[in-house]
């Protein structure tokens, strides 16, 4: 692994912290749009809007956060597979990534594409969506915070060291 100096390490932290942030704040602003539906408003002018949000924004960020948490993870002491929790943060984010390009985005833009005409179960869905995804985001911000569970048993391991003793 190799290693960057410290004033790199900071900036790699920061960008996470930021892309990061702004992934959750755009999640927050899906949540919202989507539970503005649900309480009345219209569709025909929120859904276009959440689509925008999502595939200009969302899914993007998306994508950005997770190349700066696995590039933060090679450079940085954490490595990406010797602590547990950073594998936990790893899956998590790779599976939410995942959601967000292949099933998130795609129904953001149907809904964007018709509006009023979307049926009330997919409706539901615009909203499940965006609050499951900020519940692992939280999760994942625990993660980062607590970073619990320690060094997986095959990354601590060290080295054979060779004793020398001498003879009296």
């Amino acid at each position: 692994m190799r290693r960057i100096p410290p004033t790199a390490r900071k900036g790699l932290l920061t960008l996470h912290l930021v892309t990061s942030l702004g992934w959750l704040g755009a999640d927050l602003v899906l949540l919202t749009l989507g539970i503005a539906v649900q309480r009345g408003a219209d569709p025909a002018v929120v859904y276009p809007v959440t689509a925008l949000v999502g595939t200009v924004l969302f899914a993007p960020l998306s994508v950005l956060v997770w190349l700066v948490g696995v590039a933060s993870a090679l450079f940085t002491p954490w490595g990406l597979w010797r602590y547990r929790w950073v594998v936990a943060k790893l899956v998590l984010t790779t599976v939410m990534v995942g959601l967000v390009l292949f099933l998130l985005t795609p129904n953001l833009r149907h809904a964007g594409a018709v509006g009023a005409a979307l049926p009330a179960r997919d409706r539901v869905d615009l909203v499940i969506a965006p609050a499951v995804s900020t519940s692992l985001m939280i999760i994942a911000t625990v993660l980062s915070t607590y970073k619990p569970w320690g060094r997986r048993p095959a990354a601590a391991a060290t080295p054979n060291r060779t004793t020398i003793t001498t003879a009296p």
